[in-house]
């Protein structure tokens, strides 16, 4: 697998309060709208291998051709968030990119020294991976494998964005 042949789906960020981000991303660059998902509900997490809680909320927005995120964690636990913003830091986090075969992603990346510091996978079955590459792009990757259901979430957020009058920014789904 060559990063070159992986195109980024999505940036995100890891900020305090993700309406409050995705609002003010909206007004700076006309981003949205956003979909947000409070508490996403997970049936596995482990951070850096170790089983552990990530209760965490996302708003997701079209910015153009790019999906772009804005994520809290709401639990103090150990996380993929908080190796990189420790004591309320936040900034850029990861780009996303949609691979083939995610188990074998994650052992090139392992291979490569680039280890895995979350691996999550929702209550709907979508598989995703925070892989560390701090060191060497100054932000993690997600990976995960692009399902139907995850694609289909990809196309309604840009769907909603084209031809968008720029109300109603922030709206909270239930998934």
């Amino acid at each position: 697998m060559s990063l070159a042949d992986l195109p980024p789906r999505q940036i995100a960020y890891f900020v305090p309060d993700i309406r409050e981000a995705a609002l003010a991303h909206h007004r700076q660059f006309g981003s949205g709208p956003f979909f947000v998902i409070d508490h996403v509900a997970l049936s596995r997490s482990e951070h850096r291998g170790t089983p552990r809680p990530l209760d965490h909320s996302s708003a997701y927005g079209q910015w153009g051709g790019l999906m772009v995120e804005f994520v809290q964690q709401h639990n103090p636990d150990p996380s993929a968030y908080h190796d990189m913003y420790p004591a309320g830091g936040t900034g850029l986090h990861h780009v996303a990119l949609f691979v083939g075969d995610l188990g074998a992603a994650l052992a090139e990346h392992a291979a490569a020294g680039n280890q895995t510091a979350q691996y999550a996978v929702t209550t709907t079955g979508t598989a995703f991976a925070f892989v560390d590459t701090t060191r060497s792009l100054g932000h993690m990757l997600e990976l995960y494998e692009p399902s139907p259901g995850l694609t289909g979430f990809y196309a309604m957020v840009a769907a909603a964005a084209d031809g968008w009058d720029g109300s109603d920014p922030i709206r909270t789904i239930n998934l």
